[in-house]
């Protein structure tokens, strides 16, 4: 398994134990593209790399990223010669870890392939690396029905292509279990804010950087303003793209709390305590609907219309007068509220993994 990225471990842990209980011999490999959040869920998870590449440089470029971690995997790769290589999402190290591969003729499994918005340029890179990696794959573990269409409709063979249903919906799943079981209060003390009209934002992906992000912070200014009843808690991004723009529209707003980025854990308690989620997160998108909470989506295009064919959230883009007015809708409206909070999750039912390590099982010996 090699991953480099929080929202790829979150996803990759359920398969990963479930291998483990299958005894199935599994060795992880992390880039560290994002080395912090990064080791946040590897901590909380009680998981431990067997090779840590410890890729991360103080303003990396996606050269820098590709071409370490290209020769850095060529050397793991083979001195453990893998049956199969198994990655996730859309990341560089995915698309990487996936050249890597194929470049020594090892096999390839995407989880979460298929996922398209058709623009190449958004989001960038990520659109390009899930369409690469589809192409370098061997195995394609599609999260839902919508995305083993746009498999087949690029061409790729049907005996390839399985739906699994979103390993993030498992991982929350376990998250939420842990976080009941440990009756942890310490969640509720550090994460104290009051409003029952509370709206979690978080961005961070590139193409919000400039204009984009600032019209988010100038929308975000003006829902609080607008309505004296309602929280933001924003965990900002360690990006200086993002946090630079943030702190100079946003720091000291009454009513906005501005916080360091949270803990896995940390952040599935406080999604299930929002009234609202305005993201650009692909990964929140899936998870939401699963805890009965609106998203508002701030991106021109996303590669999740599940959600949006479902009526669990809608694409809002990143212009500040139709967030504050998609915003104030739902705060406004109880039936509008109401539809988009009901409990329908297209990603899955918590089980994807499980049938990630049956269908790796019954056809390993025939690819």
């Amino acid at each position: 398994m090699i991953f480099g990225t929080r929202p790829e471990a979150i996803k990759m842990v359920p398969v990963f134990r479930e291998l483990q209980k299958h005894q199935i011999e599994t060795k992880i490999c992390i880039t560290a593209q994002h080395r912090s959040m990064l080791d946040q869920v590897l901590t909380f998870f009680n998981v431990k790399p067997d090779y840590d590449l410890n890729l991360m440089q103080k303003n990396q470029t996606l050269f820098d990223i590709t071409i370490n971690a290209l020769k850095a995997l060529e050397e793991v790769l083979k001195q453990e010669n893998p049956d199969i290589v198994l990655v996730q999402g859309d990341t560089t190290t995915t698309f990487v870890g996936s050249l890597a591969a194929f470049y020594l003729k090892i096999k390839v499994g995407h989880i979460e392939a298929g996922l398209r918005t058709w623009d190449k340029l958004n989001p960038f890179p990520e659109e390009n690396n899930r369409r690469l990696t589809d192409i370098l794959s061997d195995i394609h573990f599609a999260p839902t029905e919508f995305a083993r269409k746009n498999l087949l409709n690029e061409g790729f063979s049907e005996k390839s292509i399985f739906v699994t249903g979103n390993t993030g919906i498992d991982a929350l799943f376990m998250t939420l279990k842990q976080i009941n079981e440990s009756g942890d209060q310490s969640f509720s003390r550090n994460l104290n804010f009051n409003s029952e009209k509370l709206i979690l934002v978080t961005c961070h992906r590139r193409e919000s950087f400039g204009d984009s992000l600032e019209n988010i912070c100038i929308a975000l200014k003006r829902i609080v303003n607008e309505n004296k009843y309602v929280e933001i808690v924003y965990p900002v991004h360690l990006n200086p793209n993002i946090r630079n723009t943030v702190n100079k529209h946003l720091i000291g707003t009454d009513r906005i709390h501005l916080i360091e980025p949270l803990d896995y854990a940390s952040f599935v308690w406080l999604m299930n305590k929002s009234y609202i989620i305005l993201t650009d997160s692909g990964g929140v998108q899936e998870e939401a609907p699963s805890l009965g909470k609106p998203v508002l989506v701030l991106r021109e295009r996303t590669e999740r219309q599940e959600a949006i064919n479902a009526g669990t959230a809608k694409l809002v883009g990143t212009k500040s007068e139709s967030i504050f007015h998609e915003t104030q809708k739902l705060l406004q409206n109880i039936d509008e509220y109401k539809n988009m909070s009901q409990v329908i999750n297209p990603y899955g039912d918590g089980q994807a993994a499980v049938r990630i390590v049956d269908i790796l099982s019954r056809v390993m010996p025939e690819i």
